[in-house]
């Protein structure tokens, strides 16, 4: 996995809300990296959020342990 994909995906996992939908306001082309290896469902079209998939959710909370020492909440504002 690609650095900046695998670093999108820990934010994914610390954003995550609705059992693993996601905002996705990022990158274009990680966003579709990301689909193609089957971590989020379809990242194209006019919806604001896409899901991770189970493996994706998986992993991304593993990702956001890792490099943000969360176990996957956002911070309390």
């Amino acid at each position: 996995m690609v650095k900046v994909e695998e670093a999108l995906l820990a934010l994914l996992g610390v954003f995550e809300f609705e059992n693993g939908r996601v905002w996705k306001r990022y990158d274009f082309a990680t966003m579709d990296g990301l689909h193609e290896k089957g971590l989020i469902a379809e990242a194209r079209g006019r919806q604001e959020s896409v899901y991770l998939t189970d493996e994706g959710l998986r992993r991304a909370k593993e990702l956001a342990a890792k490099h943000f020492g969360t176990k996957g909440a956002a911070p309390a504002r």
